[in-house]
């Protein structure tokens, strides 16, 4: 067990698989588990401050998907299963429709946000936009305050705007 362990260690470790390790947290965060990608995606920046925009694509690309995934087992869960007892909580998100998803970055909220879509089947791709928007914002925001706000902006944008 202790060998498996240090092998996983040792293949999301940052300096050896940075971008891919951030893009599988990214991913397994977004589903249903507890676990919080910031950190890896803050870590892989503070050593590597010029790649903080691919940092956040990324990492917004992996949530996203698991996003969709959670989408995709929520609409699963509502082929399989009769419809309840309505409440208002859903009422509000159908009346919401596909923007609620900007929340899905939310901790706690966010995943089962995504899943509830898929179970009312709000149309997909604009689920899809309001869940990336929402995440992507999450991430530059969040990183670029944990690097030291304006440093980190300075270096990402290249000093164009200064």
């Amino acid at each position: 067990m202790d060998a498996l362990a240090d092998a996983l260690i040792r293949w999301f470790s940052l300096p050896e698989a940075g971008l891919s390790t951030i893009f599988v947290v990214a991913f397994v965060s977004a589903t249903l588990l507890p676990m919080g990608s910031e950190p890896v995606v803050f870590g892989f920046v503070k050593l590597n401050p010029d790649q903080f925009w691919v940092a956040v694509a990324v990492a917004t690309a992996g949530n996203t998907l698991g996003g969709v995934l959670d989408y995709w087992l929520g609409y699963g869960a509502h082929e399989a299963v009769a419809k309840g007892k309505r409440t208002r909580y859903l009422g509000w998100f159908e009346r919401l429709g596909p923007k609620a998803l900007f929340f899905s970055w939310l901790p706690a909220v966010g995943d089962p946000l995504c899943a509830v879509a898929g179970w009312l089947k709000l149309p997909f791709w604009r689920s899809v936009f309001w869940m990336a928007l929402g995440k992507a914002l999450r991430y530059a925001i969040m990183t670029a305050i944990l690097m030291g706000v304006p440093d980190a902006w300075w270096r990402a944008l290249g000093g164009l705007v200064r």
